[in-house]
């Protein structure tokens, strides 16, 4: 490891997206930067994004899309029933476009997809390589700018003198050492794996009911740090969700079981009644909403035959599942996997002859569940669903002759706020009064969201807000040190 420095002008906690964005904003500018990072690899759950959101890009632009920033800001506000800060949502909106062009400028490499899901703003802009080249793009340049970055080296304390940042105190191989700042950004991606958090704030039960997937020791500690010099709480109770299923250690994510068992066919509780429209599988926000609602014992089941594998097999499937697996991808791997799996005694698939006995393994009533099913095949016949009203074009019936039902969890793919700040990213007390020289960004700031992500109208939010974030934090920094 190479030797840390005793001052710099700016210490960011955190290698995630918003992180190295504002090291290598600080450093365009002419800042001295130290990045800590508490994991021994860079990046956290910023290498696992598909793509990120911008309005007025120059890519929309070249394919006529009109949405504009305004109706971009009025749908994120609407969405989240007016409870996000409108100064922040403005202002990541209105930096969204020069954002793509800034990537650009670093090497990150856009594809030109723009749709993730239907009847939506083509907001999605999708990263050749995902996520883990933006890090990497980011990573290099920040380096060949002068920027020092400390991989397994956490950020334990904020130090504050004369009412300002004036230092941070790291870990670095057991020993803690004091490198003198005037400027902290926080990035440090949230608090998904903190169970007692998740508790407190959310009122889930972490492995549970809530499962964190792409997330590695995230533990609220850029959140803490900053509630301990008087920072404000904000939106620390909203969760990003999706219903995945199946998980485990025995799946792979993003297998063909799973892209099978997320198409918009039946979805039960574990007491085989239906929950929701089903055709919420192409808007994540919204089935993860409703599984967390319906997974009475921690899980709901998606239920599926043989009639509908071989459809999907012919025609291929409706719900994409990113870039790799977009609609009309055929998972011609579905019944290998199915046999695979099966054959370990695994108690998260069941597979039965028999609606009854489908019932019988997966721990539900077979009266409840044969009345569910002849509904919904009913609904099927007539091309009407009288319950939940679901897109006719999407209601396929169950007719088998082999059934079968897989558990699917709500996951949360991270947190969305902790620390209050300002259109600004400064970090602000309850009164709103800023703390000099303390900036935070993605997933430990609070204010670009209600209660739920709102993939719906902005997809790809989640990345940009850390992106964005981490540029605005940088550009803000650079002035209050002295160099902008």
């Amino acid at each position: 490891m190479s030797s840390i420095p005793s001052e710099v002008h700016v210490a960011i906690a955190g290698s995630g997206a918003a992180g190295l964005a504002a090291a290598v904003t600080l450093s365009e500018g002419g800042a001295t930067v130290a990045v800590f990072e508490k994991q021994r690899s860079l990046g956290g759950t910023s290498n696992f994004f598909n793509g990120t959101f911008a309005v007025e890009s120059k890519m929309q632009r070249e394919r006529f899309i009109a949405y504009s920033r305004d109706e971009a800001f009025r749908n994120i506000m609407e969405y989240s029933h007016w409870k996000a800060n409108a100064l922040l949502v403005r202002t990541v909106v209105d930096e969204s476009a020069a954002t793509i062009a800034w990537l650009e400028e670093q090497g990150v490499v856009f594809t030109g997809q723009m749709i993730n899901m239907p009847r939506v703003p083509q907001t999605y802009h999708v990263v050749k390589g995902k996520g883990e080249a933006v890090v990497k793009a980011l990573a290099t340049q920040a380096k060949n700018r002068g920027v020092s970055i400390f991989p397994g080296t956490p950020v334990t304390t904020l130090l504050k003198q004369g009412g300002r940042i004036s230092g941070v105190v790291v870990s670095a191989e057991g020993e803690e050492v004091e490198v003198a700042c005037k400027a902290v950004v926080i990035a440090t991606g949230g608090y998904a794996n903190n169970k007692e958090w998740i508790k407190k704030y959310t009122g889930r039960d972490l492995g549970v009911d809530l499962i964190a997937v792409g997330n590695t020791g995230k533990m609220g500690d850029g959140i803490r740090m900053a509630w301990e010099l008087g920072a404000a709480c904000d939106g620390v109770d909203s969760l990003e969700l999706i219903r995945v299923g199946p998980v485990g250690d025995e799946f792979a994510m993003g297998g063909d079981l799973e892209v099978v068992a997320m198409q918009p066919d039946l979805w039960l509780t574990s007491k085989g009644e239906r929950f929701c429209d089903e055709g919420l599988a192409f808007h994540d926000t919204h089935s993860g909403n409703a599984n967390l609602r319906a997974a009475i014992d921690g899980y709901t089941l998606s239920i599926f035959d043989d009639s509908i594998i071989d459809d999907i097999l012919k025609s291929g499937i409706d719900r994409g599942l990113g870039p790799e697996h977009p609609p009309g991808y055929v998972p011609t791997g579905v019944r290998k996997e199915l046999e695979a799996i099966m054959s370990t005694g695994t108690t998260e698939i069941f597979r039965a002859g028999s609606v009854e006995e489908l019932a019988r393994l997966a721990g539900m009533e077979p009266t409840t569940l044969r009345m569910t099913i002849d509904d919904y095949n009913r609904f099927c016949a007539k091309g009407h669903d009288d319950l939940m009203a679901k897109d006719p074009n999407l209601l396929r019936p169950l007719v088998g002759p082999t059934f079968y039902a897989v558990k699917a969890r709500t996951v949360t793919l991270g947190t969305k706020g902790g620390i209050k700040i300002n259109e600004r990213t400064e970090v602000v007390d309850a009164k709103g009064t800023p703390i000099p020289g303390l900036y935070a960004g993605g997933f430990d700031a609070g204010g670009m969201y209600g209660d739920s992500y709102p993939i719906h109208v902005s997809s790809g939010l989640s990345s940009a807000f850390a992106i964005n974030s981490g540029r605005i934090a940088g550009r803000n920094a650079l002035r209050y040190v002295g160099l902008a």
